[in-house]
């Protein structure tokens, strides 16, 4: 990753809490654009903090999101923006109780602040005397993405961010790190989302210099394909593919049918113990993960 600071990073440089009382995309855009690298870290295994901070100059901005206790082991010495997004009850870093958790991993000497956005007219921004003294500023991006966004769905955090900061024409680069969509023990992939394409869309939009995706996109596959098969026209080539992969996902389909008939007995019994779990031993449900 390219060491040098670009555009007019260092010159006005951010001072810590700069995010408090933000409320407008020229406020925002006016603090960002004091960065040589706006590096969004996305909640994920992939990610292994010490080595990507090592890649980026110290006029770099981190911004995580959420639950960072889940990719930060400890306080992250770096210049930093957290953000948070609103659900119908109002950030989950608040009305779980967990802000001092998350805030206690930003040293208070590079932190910039929270940023609340909401991207939903159901979702709820809380007031900045929610997050515990600190500085922070606020985002509504309700409608941004509803024109082209899978109907039923709702961006990713992460997702709506990238393409927000690339309308602001930054002078620094935009690096996305982590955005795997990728299921795993620890993270779900919460199926309000539109993954797919959101990936898709991702990866376009790198391919076009508009972001930068960290470790880098691999050459599609298939236009090594169509340069061995020229004679065969491209819309060819993509129903093919567009054939193989839908016999694979009813492959697939027949086996999680499978899967759920062999495992009635089990969610049966689960879910027959917890009825009988006591009130106050039962978890209250959580909402979306917003991110």
């Amino acid at each position: 990753m390219d060491q040098q600071a670009t555009g007019n990073a260092g010159v006005g440089f951010p001072a810590a809490g700069s995010a408090a009382g933000l409320d407008s995309a020229d406020q925002w855009r006016a603090i960002l654009a004091g960065f040589s690298h706006i590096v969004l870290v996305a909640n994920s295994d992939v990610v292994d903090i010490a080595s990507l901070q090592a890649q980026f100059p110290t006029t770099a901005l981190f911004v995580f999101f959420n639950k960072v206790y889940k990719v930060l082991d400890r306080p992250f010495h770096g210049h930093s923006l957290l953000i948070s997004r609103g659900q119908p009850r109002g950030a989950n870093i608040v009305y779980r109780g967990e802000v001092g958790e998350v805030v206690k991993f930003f040293p208070k000497e590079h932190f910039l602040g929270i940023m609340n956005i909401r991207l939903g007219p159901e979702e709820k921004l809380n007031p900045a005397a929610d997050f515990q003294g600190a500085p922070t500023g606020h985002l509504d991006l309700v409608g941004f993405c509803s024109d082209f966004y899978t109907e039923g769905k709702t961006p990713t955090s992460g997702f709506a961010l990238a393409l927000w900061l690339s309308d602001l024409k930054l002078p620094g680069a935009i690096v996305l790190a982590g955005f795997s969509a990728r299921r795993s023990q620890k993270w779900r992939v919460v199926a309000v989302h539109d993954w797919s394409f959101e990936q898709t869309f991702l990866r376009l939009f790198a391919r076009l210099g508009k972001i930068t995706i960290h470790g880098g996109v691999s050459l599609n596959p298939y236009i090594r394909l169509a340069e061995r098969f020229s004679e065969v026209p491209p819309a060819e080539i993509a129903l093919a593919a567009a054939e193989v992969m839908s016999e694979r996902l009813g492959n697939t389909d027949a086996e999680v049918d499978k899967l759920i008939s062999l495992t009635n007995v089990i969610r049966s019994t689960d879910n027959f113990l917890r009825h009988l779990r006591p009130k106050f031993l039962k978890r209250k449900p959580k909402g979306s993960s917003g991110e």
